[in-house]
């Protein structure tokens, strides 16, 4: 369903997987249909306009999979897309937003108590708006029949997601190998945000204090050694990361350097003794014990999932 100011590279990235699982299967898995609120072109964020060849409301009797595909701010009303949302639902049509869409499922009222996903940029608005939605920060969220995405390339791992589970991993390895995507992003893995963005109106030496935290991942500097850099006291650093962060500097830096550590064993096949030490770990029994403790896996075990 494509509303206008769409994103092409979030339809593409949404499509274009399952174009390539039909070609890789061999099988005709996916059949897409392309729906807009009138029968007439849809201009994109991009000013290029898509021909629908379906409108809101249709009863094609084959559907069972419906994404809203909409600009990132959304805030049309659209009530017949919504009512038509509201009976898809009933008939137990599983739904999907794809950046905006997320929103308009939203107002349809069909992910209440539902997990959803959607651009950083709008998460306190989303969330103030519609208190009834658990509202993600993740790349995406497959919560029973909804799916949801931030929009852009996100939506190329949610649908490389669902084709595994649909078909099998190994497919969806192939159709991630076909895009010369180093891998498949997991739907535990946050949105990036540009460090103000995530910080809001902090005070410039706390942003200053996480950059170098991100600069020093395989080296981590000490709490002191950070203030010093700053020309902050250590209390005061803590003070800091107290009010915005709700955590002590050391916490936090831990965090940042697991999550890094995360990425490099879903990621790369680096020996885990090695990642250990990229991440400032001083021994990989070290780097386990953080690791569990984190992520209730072992370093070992998240390679299994």
């Amino acid at each position: 369903m494509l509303l206008p100011g769409f994103s092409l590279l979030a339809q593409a990235c949404a499509l274009e997987p399952l174009h390539v699982a039909n070609q890789l299967s061999g099988e005709r898995l996916y059949t897409p249909l392309t729906f807009g609120l009138e029968a007439r072109a849809v201009k994109s964020a991009a000013e290029l306009d898509l021909t629908p060849r379906w409108v809101v409301g249709s009863e094609a009797s084959e559907l069972d999979l419906l994404f809203v595909c909409a600009a990132t701010s959304t805030d049309g009303d659209y009530p017949a897309l919504c009512e038509w949302l509201v009976r898809l639902a009933g008939r137990g049509v599983v739904l999907g937003g794809i950046a905006g869409g997320a929103q308009v499922l939203a107002r349809a009222g069909v992910l209440d108590g539902y997990r959803a996903a959607l651009a950083w940029q709008r998460v306190d608005a989303f969330s103030h708006a519609y208190p009834e939605v658990r509202v993600s920060r993740q790349l995406f969220e497959i919560d029973r029949g909804r799916l949801t995405c931030g929009g852009g390339t996100a939506a190329m791992d949610m649908m490389m997601t669902l084709i595994a589970q649909q078909h099998g991993q190994r497919l969806a390895e192939r159709v991630s190998e076909h895009f010369v995507c180093e891998r498949i992003r997991m739907g535990d893995e946050l949105q990036h945000m540009p460090l103000g963005s995530r910080l809001g109106h902090a005070p410039q030496s706390l942003l200053d204090a996480v950059a170098l935290m991100e600069s020093n991942i395989e080296e981590p500097l000490t709490t002191h050694e950070l203030a010093a850099h700053l020309g902050v006291s250590r209390r005061q650093l803590e003070r800091l990361f107290k009010k915005y962060l709700q955590a002590v500097p050391s916490r936090y830096y831990l965090d940042l350097r697991l999550q890094q550590a995360r990425r490099l064993l879903r990621g790369t096949d680096k020996a885990v003794g090695d990642i250990a030490l990229l991440t400032g770990f001083s021994s990989a029994a070290h780097f386990s014990t953080a690791y569990r403790n984190h992520f209730g896996m072992t370093p070992r075990e998240e390679r299994l999932v």
